[in-house]
């Protein structure tokens, strides 16, 4: 809260504001380290009552999709906040203007970009703001626009707020969790023990996954920063036809929620509740369609909107996942005594696989742009169309689902019980660590050839993918001691 509330104050680019902001990231880092890793013990703690352990994973999906469900409303309300502090301004958003802006402050803007600039400027909707010199303007906007910005970050305080008031409130439902190994051995709780040997085992085990997960994570976040870049400089500023529905988070929240009571239509055993389940589903629908008709024929959109779509796509897919498996799972045989669902490690392995299609997807769709460097900053002649960072997106998706929450129901399952809250932190290292990584990507974002940057992910996945599969009979014996 504190992070973020400092984040919210609007400051100089000067030392001092250099220096809050490295505070308040600081602040966020270490709040979040607490959070994350804490709760995710809690969770699992739920789970280690042998008469619960085989819904672990699911639990565990569950949780990762609550999560997305809170992440899938951000961009949107980025975005609306953005819009109504530039409109009180007398402006509006375009992805150009930044950059532009800061080329004409810096005295760097070329003849041909000082054009298009003033053609930009003509399109904000205040007159005073259309008249004003170009040095005025970019000044004028890139202050409202970080004024905005701060805003959003104010707007996170709040949810902050709402969420420590859920947990004190809601704390009954879960205290029995709460505790630490020896605080359940003094409840009678069960406790696992075991043998300084296995206690080794289990630890290289989690260590070789957590330097495994490393290369995915540095692949998924491109999200934060090439993804983002190539949403604004190479593809269209603006969508039609059924694509549109994607850009509207109401429309996307409507169908998120009609994936459950859809289940529930087949999973209700009364005919009382599958017609229940089918009339809310009907009506989810419906409203969907009701605003999807509401739509302007051309949509303008902001390159920060397509980061909903990951978030959609795990509340959407989560269910599909959870009753795929499930499904596997009671498929028990004399070969498969113990059912066909793949092992928190395979799950894992084929995640990386399955990201490495989804750069490859971007890979095809970036033959024949220019690279960053000859559009410096600015969008591409000829743009692509949205679906192909939907496509990625969705790809991705699926990776995250079949690594992120199996992951971390994998160290809920595997850590030592004196160790499970180190462990947590260590996955949570290795995220860090792989995020930090992702900025590789940006630093060769201006130096190689755009498909090239795609080309570098996909191979890092598939080397992760198969160093995983080599190690896959050793940490499954580990875990099985």
């Amino acid at each position: 809260f504190l992070g973020y509330l400092a984040l919210s104050i609007p400051t100089a680019a000067d030392g001092l504001g250099v220096a809050l902001m490295i505070g308040a990231l600081l602040l966020i880092a270490i709040g979040t380290g607490l959070f994350k890793g804490n709760l995710q013990v809690m969770v699992g703690n739920l789970y280690d009552d042998p008469k619960y352990a085989s819904r672990r994973d699911g639990a565990f999906s569950l949780f990762y999709m609550a999560i997305n469900v809170g992440a899938m409303f951000a961009p949107s309300a980025a975005t609306a906040i953005t819009n109504t502090f530039l409109g009180k301004a007398g402006l509006i958003y375009k992805a150009d203007i930044p950059a532009l802006a800061h080329q004409v402050m810096n005295g760097t803007i070329s003849a041909a970009n000082a054009d298009k600039f003033a053609e930009l400027q003509a399109m904000m909707p205040s007159v005073d703001v259309q008249s004003m010199t170009a040095a005025d303007f970019s000044s004028y906007y890139i202050e409202n626009l970080s004024a905005a910005y701060n805003m959003g970050f104010a707007v996170a305080c709040v949810s902050l707020v709402l969420s420590v008031l859920i947990y004190f409130c809601c704390r009954g439902w879960f205290k029995h969790a709460d505790v630490n190994a020896k605080q359940a051995a003094k409840s009678n709780a069960p406790v696992e023990e075991l043998t300084p040997k296995q206690t080794k085992d289990r630890i290289v085990a989690l260590c070789l996954v957590f330097a495994v997960v490393i290369f995915f994570w540095m692949a998924f976040h491109q999200n934060g920063q090439s993804l983002t870049w190539f949403a604004r400089d190479y593809t269209m500023a603006h969508v039609e036809g059924a694509v549109r529905a994607g850009f509207n988070i109401w429309i996307l929240a409507l169908l998120a929620a009609s994936i459950y009571t859809l289940f529930g239509i087949f999973q209700s055993e009364s005919a009382k509740g599958r017609l229940s389940c089918g009339v809310v589903t009907a009506l989810l629908w419906g409203g969907a369609y009701w605003i999807y008709s509401g739509l302007p024929v051309s949509l303008d959109i902001q390159p920060q909107l397509f980061q909903q779509f990951n978030p959609f796509f795990v509340v959407f897919l989560t269910p599909i996942s959870i009753s795929i498996f499930s499904a596997l799972s009671a498929c028990k045989s004399d070969r498969h005594p113990h059912g066909m669902e793949p092992s928190a490690p395979k799950k894992i392995c084929i995640g990386m696989f399955v990201a490495a299609i989804g750069y490859l997807i971007m890979l095809l769709g970036s033959f024949g742009q220019p690279s960053p460097a000859d559009i410096q900053g600015t969008v591409s002649p000829d743009p692509v169309v949205p679906m192909y960072l939907i496509g990625t997106y969705l790809v991705l998706t699926f990776a995250e689902l079949l690594l992120s929450p199996m992951g971390i129901s994998f160290v809920s399952k595997v850590a030592p019980p004196k160790l499970k809250g180190l462990m947590m932190g260590l996955w949570f290292a290795a995220t860090a660590v792989g995020n930090y990584l992702s900025s590789i990507p940006g630093l060769l974002w201006m130096n190689v050839p755009l498909w090239a940057n795609w080309a570098i992910l996909m191979a890092l996945c598939v080397i992760a993918g198969v160093i995983m599969f080599a190690m896959l009979k050793k940490i499954e014996a580990a875990t099985e001691s």
